[in-house]
């Protein structure tokens, strides 16, 4: 069955800009399956073991591909959905091939904050002990803190979302109302 119906919202940006949380108040609010990265890789971290970055930075990639998959599944059933993760444009190919084969539309929300920002929530945040986040250089964390907002090369509606706003609130209730209104 392919649908003409069935969106895919693409939430995207830098390493604790905010997107996990962002898809998650959007899934609730616009009732919508939501599948995030480290959700696949913590899983796959759980059954395979985390051995050093390398190893972490392949079962990205990994979780991707399987983030790809299950999206592919929802949309060709005719289910909208929202994936997140640090999509970067060599991901652009896999999900445009997605969106031909299943009919389906997408938007792409990319999230930012300023870079000391970014830099407080990565340093202060708990994750799962196989993202080796303390073998993290602080030179190559403040080079993803600066990283401007960027987009993959897939047709659609793109917002930036700033999510360290004293605006916020308002913002995002912006947001919903634009992906409501772009008919999700």
């Amino acid at each position: 069955m392919v649908s003409t119906t069935a969106k895919l919202v693409i939430i995207l940006g830098s390493p604790a800009s905010g997107k996990s949380t962002l898809a998650r108040r959007l899934g609730t609010d616009l009732n919508l399956g939501v599948l995030g990265k480290d959700d696949v890789k913590e899983a796959l971290f759980d059954a395979l073991g985390s051995e050093d970055r390398g190893f972490s930075r392949r079962l990205s990639e990994a979780s991707f591909t399987v983030l790809a998959r299950l999206a592919r599944t929802q949309l060709l059933l005719g289910h909208s959905c929202i994936v997140e993760g640090n999509w970067r444009s060599s991901h652009a190919p896999s999900l445009g091939a997605i969106l031909d084969e299943s009919g389906a539309r997408a938007a792409q929300v990319c999230c930012c904050a300023q870079p000391s920002e970014i830099v407080r929530r990565f340093t202060t945040r708990v994750r799962h002990a196989g993202h080796r986040d303390a073998s993290l250089s602080s030179d190559e964390l403040e080079a993803y803190a600066r990283e401007a907002p960027a987009f993959i090369d897939v047709p659609g509606p793109r917002w930036v979302f700033h999510t360290d706003s004293d605006e916020s609130a308002e913002a995002y209730c912006e947001l919903r109302t634009a992906l409501e209104s772009w008919r999700l």
